[in-house]
């Protein structure tokens, strides 16, 4: 799947005139055409969206697999920071979005690969029980407790002869994030991308401000429409209004993350 949307990601930095034409076209007063125009919409804005969710999927699944590589390391599994500092410095470092990696311990207590250890606790974050239960965690959206930072949480366990003895985790801040999938797909500027989590919660925008917020609190009665069918649909085509404009947007569930991702356009702005 992630070849797949990486070939689709190449494919859209050759088409972005093809798609704002194709938007743009759902948006025009000339209903004769319309039938047309969302063929040729869905055509070339799902290759985009495709290759736009796979950006966000392939990095956050490339965070995870250095995570769990990193996990079954004597180093990590000691629980000895000193031990574990330097491996978990040069995973973050290799990655493109100033990515904090952290170890925490069963009572919460952690330490991270810029600060060292900190006074700081996550024992009282939502993801953490599911974390000590032995599961990954991929999608979690905080105020990072570190940097202040709006950021998604990816995390594994760690686990010594069957037990879990701590746990490996990379905050990962979504404006970085979004910049990254900006650079990469070089979207025309009428053209918008952003993704809801299962919650309806902005995870990811185009405009910084509006990450974190909550769609339906600040939109009309069409946009709460919208954010309905996006939060109850697997796939499809919606429109509303937003600031006084009119939208049009294409959208898809990822499987990976439950995440909505979006794409659509903003006329006249």
């Amino acid at each position: 799947m992630l070849d797949a949307n990486r070939s689709e990601a190449v494919m859209f930095r050759t088409i972005p005139a093809m798609l704002f034409a194709a938007l743009s076209l759902m948006l025009s007063p000339a209903r004769s055409s319309a039938h047309a125009a969302e063929g040729v919409f869905t055509l070339d804005a799902r290759v985009a969206l495709s290759g736009y969710q796979g950006v966000v999927e392939e990095h956050l699944a490339g965070v995870l697999s250095g995570l769990k590589a990193l996990a079954l390391t004597q180093n990590v599994k000691s629980g000895n920071w000193e031990s574990m500092k330097a491996p978990l410095q040069m995973l973050s470092e290799g990655l493109h979005t100033d990515v904090h990696i952290w170890f925490a311990k069963p009572d919460g207590s952690y330490s991270t690969s810029t600060l060292g250890l900190t006074d700081k606790n996550l024992a009282d974050r939502e993801y953490f029980p599911e974390l000590m239960a032995g599961k990954d965690v991929t999608d979690s959206l905080v105020i990072s407790k570190t940097t202040g930072e709006r950021s998604v949480i990816v995390a594994t366990p760690v686990f010594v002869e069957g037990k879990v003895v701590g746990a490996l985790g990379a905050t990962v801040s979504v404006e970085k994030l979004a910049k990254l999938v900006s650079d990469r797909m070089r979207l025309p500027k009428d053209v918008v991308f952003y993704a809801l989590d299962m919650q309806g919660r902005t995870a990811l925008h185009t405009v910084t401000d509006l990450m974190f917020q909550y769609p339906s609190d600040i939109g009309d009665e069409s946009l709460k429409s919208a954010v309905k069918t996006l939060l109850t649909e697997r796939e499809g085509v919606t429109r509303y209004t937003f600031r006084g404009a009119s939208r049009t947007a294409i959208f898809e569930r990822s499987q990976s993350l439950g995440w909505v991702f979006v794409l659509g356009v903003t006329p006249g702005e």
